[in-house]
């Protein structure tokens, strides 16, 4: 069975597409705060531990608009698609060029995302 982002049991569309998103930045948030915390250095200790809370919001958003399905298997699997995407490199640039604006955006106002969306798959 071939493994696929799915967002089972959702009242619409736009709620689909924005657990995506959320799920999406989960993922980069979650990745950046390990790789953060992996560094081992103090100056950076309350980066990651903000990048971790986000992580946090971002998930349960998610999961408020996600539905039924594994939460934890969709969010692993776009974390692994992430780390691939990263080409073997320690480095986050490559993420942080795609997803740290529209993630601060998005959790700053997720009410506005949906609204979008909710207009985007009228």
């Amino acid at each position: 069975m071939a493994a696929t982002l799915s967002v089972p049991a959702l009242a619409d569309n736009a709620e689909k597409a924005l657990a995506g998103e959320l799920l999406e930045c989960a993922a980069y948030y979650q990745i950046s705060s390990e790789a953060i915390t992996a560094m081992n250095a103090p100056q950076m200790q309350a980066v990651g531990e903000r990048l971790k809370a986000s992580a946090d919001e971002s998930l349960t958003l998610a999961g408020k608009y996600y539905g039924d399905g594994d939460l934890d298997a969709a969010l692993k699997e776009t974390r692994d698609r992430q780390i691939a995407s990263m080409a073997g490199s320690s480095s986050l640039g490559n993420l942080m060029a795609k997803y740290k604006e529209s993630c601060k955006t998005l959790l700053a106002d997720p009410n506005a995302r949906l609204e979008y969306w909710q207009m985007a798959t009228m």
